[in-house]
C-alpha cells in the first residue's frame, strides 16, 4: 500500500514533466520538509527540479504539527526509507539525493541501493559501523536517550536542548527564531535504532557502503556541531571512502547542526549545489 500523499505525488509528477534533473531532500528528526524551501528555490533556479517528501504521515504545517504531535511517534528508519524509495520510484529520470542528520542517514541508505545518481550526506546520524560516540552527542542525545520509555513517544526538544544541539553556534536571538519557526515534534525510535546499532546485527541503520552502484557522495560536516560531531562524520567518510564510487568530505567552518536552516544556510546549499552539478548532467 503506498504511503504517498497527494502533495507528494503531485511534487513527482510536477518533476517528471519538468525534464530536468531531479533532486530529492530528504529532512531529519525535529523537521518538517518546509524546512528545505530555500535550497528548493535555490536549486531550481539553477536549473534542477526538486521533490521534498516529508517522513510518512507528516503534518502539512509546523502549527499542525504542534497541535498533533503525536502522530510523530513510531516511525522508524525502514519505513521512513521505503516512503523515499517509494517517491524515487516515480520519478523517470534517476536523482541525486540531499539528507540532513537522520535524512543523511536516510540518503546513504537510499545510495546503497543504488536509487541515486549522486548523494550529500549533511551531518548525517550515525549508521552500523560508526563507533565513536562523542559525549556532546551523547548529552544532545540524552532528551530522547535519557529516558526508555521514549521509544514508543514523540519528542519535542526545548528551546535549551535545541540550543545545545542545535544552535550552540548562534546567537540566543536567532536559536530561539529557529526553535519557534521550524522545530517539531520527533520520533524517539531512529536515535533508539541508532544508539544500539553496533550491538544489533539486524539493525535498520544499516548501509551497503560496498555496493559499485551508489555514486558520487558528498559528506558536510558542521565544525561545530554537538549533535554529529567531527568524530562521526569522519568515521562515516572512512567507511565510505572504501567504495569504489567518488567520495567526498568538507567540513563548513563555524557551524552547528542548525547549518541547513540557520542564517548560513546558503554556504552549505552553494557547496551542495557544485557538488552536484559537477556530478550530474547539470554540470
Amino acid at each position: 500500500m503506498s504511503t504517498l500523499t497527494t502533495a507528494e505525488r503531485d511534487e513527482i509528477s510536477r518533476a517528471n514533466d519538468s525534464g530536468l534533473q531531479p533532486v530529492v531532500f530528504v529532512h531529519g528528526l525535529w523537521l518538517l520538509s518546509s524546512s528545505w524551501d530555500r535550497w528548493r528555490s535555490l536549486f531550481e533556479d539553477q536549473g534542477f527540479t526538486t521533490i521534498a517528501p516529508g517522513w510518512p504521515d507528516d503534518p502539512g504545517s509546523v502549527e499542525e504539527a504542534r497541535r498533533n504531535p503525536e502522530v510523530f511517534a513510531h516511525k522508524m528508519v525502514k519505513q521512513v526509507t521505503d516512503h523515499y524509495l517509494e517517491a524515487i520510484d516515480g520519478l523517470t529520470i534517476a536523482p541525486a539525493v540531499v539528507g540532513h542528520s537522520f535524512g543523511g542517514l536516510i540518503a546513504q541508505k537510499i545510495a546503497g541501493t543504488g536509487a541515486s545518481t549522486a548523494t550529500v550526506a549533511i551531518d548525517p546520524a550515525p549508521f552500523q559501523g560508526v563507533l565513536p560516540l562523542p559525549l556532546s552527542s551523547l548529552k544532545s542525545a540524552s532528551a530522547v536517550l535519557g529516558n526508555p520509555l521514549n521509544f514508543g513517544r514523540a519528542v519535542a526538544l526545548t528551546l535549551e536542548e535545541f540550543r545545545f544541539g542545535w544552535a550552540n553556534a548562534l546567537d540566543e536571538d536567532e536559536a530561539e527564531e529557529l526553535w519557534t519557526t521550524y522545530h517539531v515534534a520527533a520520533s524517539g525510535v531512529p536515535l533508539f535504532q541508532a544508539a544500539t546499532a553496533n550491538f544489533n546485527p539486524l539493525t535498520e541503520t544499516k548501509v551497503d557502503t560496498k555496493n559499485p552502484a551508489r555514486g558520487p557522495l558528498l559528506i558536510v560536516s558542521g565544525e561545530k556541531d554537538n549533535t554529529v560531531p567531527r568524530a562521526i562524520t569522519d568515521a562515516v567518510y572512512r567507511l565510505q571512502q572504501k567504495n569504489p564510487g567518488l567520495t567526498e568530505f568538507i567540513e563548513i567552518p563555524n557551524r552547528g547542526h542548525s547549518l541547513t536552516i540557520d542564517s548560513g544556510w546558503r554556504t552549505v546549499a552553494d557547496e551542495v549545489l557544485a557538488f552536484l552539478e559537477r556530478q550530474t548532467a547539470i554540470g
